[in-house]
């Protein structure tokens, strides 16, 4: 069977609080270890979107527009569905997202904030339009 759940792959969760949320995959495990004995993937995601921003606003009021809150979570290959699309970080995500930090409150807090940094760089920049929107259903 083709691995298609790779690093770098922009999914959509589908079970939980983040329902309906895209993520992108930061590290994938196929059941090896003990406490997750399944297929699961180390996620990073946006769990509030960016609001509409148009040429007539302020810069104060784009900026707080322009906010975006982020996620970081395993989950359960049967909870989320892959998009055809992928985002190019690279290292700059793992690095961000270390394996052990969804146990630790504290380095969770940390790899949250450095995704969100990763994230706001790459929509201020216009990269991934698609990503950056809500999705409509």
């Amino acid at each position: 069977m083709v691995k298609f759940m790779k690093s770098g792959k922009v999914v959509i969760v589908l079970k939980g609080r983040y329902a309906g949320k895209k993520a992108v995959i930061v590290q994938n495990y196929d059941g090896e270890s003990k406490t997750h004995p399944f297929g699961h993937a180390l996620v990073a995601g946006i769990a509030r979107y960016p609001l509409k921003v148009t040429k007539d606003m302020s810069k104060k009021k784009v900026a707080h527009r322009s906010i975006i809150k982020t996620f970081v979570k395993k989950i359960n290959y049967n909870h989320i569905m892959p998009t055809r699309y992928a985002l190019e970080l690279g290292e700059s995500l793992r690095t961000a997202v270390p394996n052990d930090c969804v146990n630790e409150a504290a380095a969770k807090k940390e790899a949250k904030k450095k995704v969100r940094a990763l994230f706001r760089e790459r929509y201020n920049a216009g990269k991934n339009k698609w990503f950056f929107t809500k999705l409509r259903f």
